[in-house]
């Protein structure tokens, strides 16, 4: 994970309604709460699947809080891929009241 200060991060503000956005989190937290249209593939299946992440666009990557972000975001960047780390995660989404779904039938909630 070397020049992980040199990717590319944006806060929540700074994702376009449109952005393509991959969500590494685990299944439960998925399930709970997560962006309507984003992709879902665990950060520990990202090296076996990281054939579907659209390649020819920008990828806002996102979880909880940053962490496995930033390491999905370092590994995509190192495969040809031009991901964005999203700073702060789902729980900064949340505290901005951007718009969720879960699959729960649930109030969506960042678990």
């Amino acid at each position: 994970m070397d020049n992980v200060d040199n990717l590319p991060s944006a806060s929540v503000d700074e994702v376009p309604a449109d952005a393509k956005i991959l969500d590494v989190r685990e299944d439960f937290e998925w399930e709970a709460g997560h962006i309507d249209g984003a992709q879902h593939i665990p950060l520990g299946e990202l090296s076996a699947r990281y054939g579907e992440v659209p390649v020819d666009e920008d990828v806002y990557v996102i979880c909880r809080s940053g962490g496995r972000s930033l390491r999905a975001t370092a590994f995509l960047a190192g495969t040809g891929f031009d991901p964005v780390n999203v700073l702060g995660g789902m729980g900064a989404w949340a505290d901005a009241e951007k718009p969720m779904v879960s699959e729960t039938g649930d109030e969506p909630t960042v678990k």
